[in-house]
């Protein structure tokens, strides 16, 4: 599998990330090429990227590259499809990093092609340390995906799941951090109100929240056991509320992504 020359269709904050996780690892296949219809979005990332090739406006321009990440939105994605479905190399691998869009549904667009990979990919990513479940075609041999994934983990971790899988882990892992990063600014905030310095607010947190996950999830306790380990639970009145929360909005998306 030849994984020298890389094309992004769509320029946008999925395409940065994965630049800079690679940018941070020291790797870059020998041709990167980015396509979008904004001009001013390509100038800003070879600005940042001096390397990349940008193409505005000309996605078959792109698209004749080893690796082809489709990195638009779903409403955008039958469009895409319609116009490079007549110039993908036979031997080229499609990632797609769109919720919604099954295998199936993305070979169709592309007019039978299906050497095709899905990927939800993570912010983490942009320091390495992602969490982007992948789904394979059934072409791809059991090298074959094994090559696919290992040139993806500069990234971070990369598990195969059942496609089926994905727009759950588009909910939890993708949109996931937006959940966090809230409160751990305004807990940060907090401590420097209390008399922390910010280096000191920042440090206690990162340490409490990968504590925090590995006290729940591999301590071999049970939810209920954990809870008790604290008798002081401050937001325990705001508790349902925010499950409430939680429900009522990732329920309702989950519905709109998936396919």
């Amino acid at each position: 599998m030849d994984t020298s020359s890389v094309a992004f269709i769509g320029g946008g904050r999925i395409t940065r990330i994965i630049l800079e996780g690679w940018k941070k690892k020291n790797y870059s296949p020998s041709r990167i090429s980015v396509s979008d219809a904004d001009a001013d979005v390509l100038r800003g990332l070879q600005w940042k990227f001096p390397e990349i090739e940008i193409h505005p406006g000309e996605n078959m321009a792109a698209v004749l590259r080893d690796i082809i990440f489709l990195a638009v939105h779903p409403p955008a994605m039958a469009g895409v499809l319609a116009e490079v479905k007549d110039v993908l190399r036979p031997t080229s691998i499609v990632i797609s990093l769109a919720p919604k869009w099954t295998i199936q549904n993305l070979a169709t667009g592309l007019g039978g092609f299906n050497r095709i990979v899905r990927m939800i990919p993570n912010a983490a990513s942009i320091i390495n340390e992602g969490f982007n479940p992948l789904s394979f075609s059934g072409v791809f041999t059991e090298a074959e995906k094994e090559e696919i994934t290992e040139f993806l983990l500069a990234l971070g971790d990369c598990p195969e799941v059942e496609e089926y899988k994905l727009e759950a882990y588009a909910i939890l892992t993708a949109m996931g951090p937006t959940y966090l990063w809230p409160q751990l600014n305004e807990l940060q905030n907090l401590g420097e109100t209390f008399g922390l310095t910010a280096q000191e607010a920042e440090a206690g947190l990162a340490r409490m929240v990968d504590g925090t996950a590995k006290t729940l999830y591999a301590s071999g306790m049970s939810y209920p056991e954990v809870m008790i380990l604290i008798p002081v639970k401050p937001l325990a009145d705001e508790e349902d509320s925010i499950r409430e929360i939680y429900r009522a909005k990732l329920q309702g998306l989950y519905q709109k992504i998936k396919p």
